[in-house]
């Protein structure tokens, strides 16, 4: 498991591997940078073939995590961590606190919160163990889970892309992959907003429930690159715009909450090619870090976090705007503009 050479290093400042054989725990946190302040991420807690795999996506999502917290003013770095889903049999409780340890261990230069696979019960039991944890839906400056907040500003940048192609929300159709907590409000909202949507999960009880709430087409999860739709919204797992499903899209935006989206740069550009708007995924995603950095800097509060969401669409239309009128990609112009944030 070679880090130094691995495809996605990124001059990260540290990687941590730790095991603990008592309750199964196997986790890795990856701190990508420190320049603006201690490094923010969510752990991600999933069933991993491999490390080499969990090892690959935490590069990856620390890194995102630099650029999309840089992008959305913050004063935080960016990290990550990933916690592989044990075979069989565990104790959650005790899994987390022992995952709290570790963090501990770490002395600062990371906080986590949620992600895939975590809740606000496994936040307070991280809480036990270390004070660098956010996300808790108790205390003076909690912010509770992010999600929903992730899921507005994914809402907020679909209707700015949107408006961008002279497309009104109300009677457009809007195709939805992942139906986890951000994707299924992202839909409510896109509903109430008078969108139609076609939805795809493999928790099929989410599906069912869309079908019922939103009157929403239903398709298999392979499916859902080929419908014709305005608007193609993942928010499930990373690396969906790829060689195999870019030929398939037959939609004019691209905004979701999933982060990573590109599988490699070279889908920005064929991606534009196509005539496709694709809004970068660290900026369209960030409400949920928004959210947890008031309460990592102890001053949470409602109001300052609009004022940072009003900044994040201010910064997708600059993007949005240079890419049409430089002809660049808006992956690369955002790219640019996160690492001179972060000075690299």
């Amino acid at each position: 498991m070679a880090i130094f050479e691995h495809p996605s290093f990124d001059e990260h400042e540290s990687v941590h591997s730790f095991y603990d054989p008592q309750t199964g725990l196997k986790a890795l946190v990856a701190v990508h940078s420190t320049h603006l302040g201690p490094s923010a991420g969510g752990t991600r807690f999933w069933s991993y073939e491999n490390s080499n795999l969990a090892l690959r996506d935490v590069l990856r999502l620390s890194r995102g995590m630099s650029y999309k917290n840089a992008m959305a003013g913050l004063n935080l770095g960016g990290g990550k961590a990933v916690v592989m889903k044990p075979a069989g049999d565990y104790d959650r409780v005790a899994l987390f606190t022992k995952f709290g340890e570790f963090i501990n261990a770490i002395g600062g230069a990371y906080y986590t919160a949620e992600d895939v696979g975590m809740t606000t019960d496994d936040m307070r039991t991280i809480r036990t163990k270390t004070k660098f944890v956010a996300g808790l839906d108790e205390g003076d400056a909690a912010s509770g889970d992010p999600s929903p907040i992730t899921a507005d500003g994914v809402f907020r940048c679909i209707k700015l892309a949107a408006n961008k192609r002279e497309l009104d929300l109300d009677g457009a159709t809007v195709a939805v992959q992942g139906l986890g907590h951000v994707g299924y409000t992202v839909c409510r909202l896109l509903h109430e907003a008078g969108a139609k949507l076609t939805v795809t999960d493999i928790n099929q009880h989410a599906v069912r429930d869309a079908a019922k709430e939103f009157g929403a087409k239903t398709v298999a999860p392979d499916e859902i690159y080929a419908q014709k739709a305005d608007v193609f919204s993942p928010c499930a797992l990373g690396a969906i715009l790829n060689p195999e499903t870019i030929g398939q899209l037959k939609v004019g935006v691209i905004a979701g909450a999933a982060n990573n989206q590109l599988s490699v740069p070279e889908m920005g550009q064929q991606l534009q090619d196509r005539g496709i708007l694709y809004c970068p995924d660290y900026v369209v995603n960030a409400g949920g870090i928004i959210n947890i950095a008031g309460e990592i800097e102890g001053n949470y509060s409602p109001e300052w976090v609009e004022e940072k969401m009003v900044g994040v669409e201010k910064t997708l239309t600059e993007i949005i705007d240079l890419a049409a009128d430089t002809g660049r990609t808006t992956d690369t112009i955002a790219d640019e503009m996160a690492r001179a944030r972060i000075g690299r």
